[in-house]
């Protein structure tokens, strides 16, 4: 059977129609779908914005000026964050020794599990060859000890249950090692701790804007691309990207949070976000990194990359105006803190509010 040149015709050019709308179907599902992460070339590395901000202090010129997060300087050498007893927050237990012992022996008798229920412990010893108190470290001699049991944190104020675990354990680790233990009254300590307790409870924020598609949605990878060119790094935990602190070891100066489910999906360029949160917790982070102005000033630039609007937990955009009143109530926060000598950001504070 021959095929007519017409039948030919009629063919190609069905097949010329089903190829353009295949194609424009592919268009079409690009142009309505979320936006997508650029392809990178092969030089491109994320720019080391609010991270160099931190470092160098020059976070309130970028005030208004969100395109100013970009190529700022380089990151300054981590410091350790070393866990010690603190009266402000702790309540100390002073442990006589009969005679100085080595730190590795010491250390054999303190529990692996340093808890008394929700609460943290810390064990120190007097190190008379550097006259000072230290955490207990083999080849080290220690004179005395003293054992600090955390009084509140973010799970609430030490009660008599978690008190009376704290002396057990203490008074065991006393008498394997021939000293004696000189515990405070029960009732003194759970007063203390309640007042510490009410005070953080007055003073734990942490402030979070919103950032909200205004047309087109985004990407998981989308997001991902914009949030790493201005330094913030993933993190195991799904959904959940950061802004890392200078200091070894201290909570993140930033958080960048979004639809963990989302975060899961086999292709990031499908799945659809509509908005993200960026947000600081204002007692764990030094003011001297100035995370206030970060803040500001990422919410910002991200908004301009990424077409957003930035709004409070309200729904209500916020204007540069709205950030200046968090501002100023955010000094009084640290005045309150600072008042109390619990700086936003110390060790004690970072432990307090944990």
């Amino acid at each position: 059977m021959q095929i007519s040149d017409l039948t030919l015709s009629l063919i190609g050019a069905g097949a010329l129609v089903l190829v353009a709308m295949i194609a424009h179907g592919a268009w079409l599902a690009r142009k309505l779908g979320p936006k997508r992460a650029e392809p990178l070339s092969p030089t491109w590395l994320p720019q080391e914005t609010a991270m160099g901000l931190a470092a160098q202090g020059d976070a309130a010129s970028l005030i208004g000026d969100a395109d100013a997060l970009v190529d700022v300087g380089h990151l300054v050498k981590p410091e350790r964050y070393i866990l010690r007893i603190d009266a402000r927050v702790d309540v100390v237990v002073p442990i006589s020794l009969e005679a100085s012992l080595l730190g590795e022996v010491l250390l054999s008798h303190i529990p692996a599990t340093r808890r008394a229920g929700s609460k943290p412990f810390l064990v120190e010893g007097f190190n008379p060859a550097r006259g000072e108190w230290e955490p207990l470290a083999s080849g080290s001699r220690y004179t005395e000890l003293q054992a600090g049991l955390q009084l509140a944190n973010r799970s609430g104020a030490v009660n008599e249950i978690e008190f009376s675990e704290f002396v057990q354990k203490i008074e065991a680790v006393a008498q394997s090692i021939g000293g004696m233990a000189d515990f405070p009254d029960m009732l003194d300590v759970v007063a203390l701790a309640r007042e510490l307790d009410a005070f953080a409870s007055q003073h734990d924020v942490q402030l979070a804007v919103h950032l909200r598609a205004r047309s087109t949605a985004w990407s998981v990878g989308y997001v991902q691309q914009q949030a790493a060119k201005h330094g913030l790094v993933s993190m195991v935990l799904s959904g959940r990207m950061v802004l890392p602190s200078a200091e070894e070891g201290a909570p993140p100066l930033i958080t960048l949070q979004f639809d963990p489910q989302a975060a899961l999906a086999e292709d990031p360029n499908q799945a659809a976000l509509r908005s993200v949160t960026v947000s600081f917790d204002v007692p764990q982070t030094s003011a001297h990194q100035q995370p206030f102005q970060i803040w500001q000033a990422l919410a910002q630039a991200l908004a301009q990359s990424m077409d957003a609007f930035i709004l409070d937990d309200n729904g209500q955009a916020l204007s540069a105006e709205g950030f200046e009143a968090i501002g100023t109530q955010l000094s009084l926060l640290y005045q309150a803190l600072d008042e109390r000598e619990l700086g936003a950001g110390s060790m004690a504070v970072r432990r307090l509010f944990s």
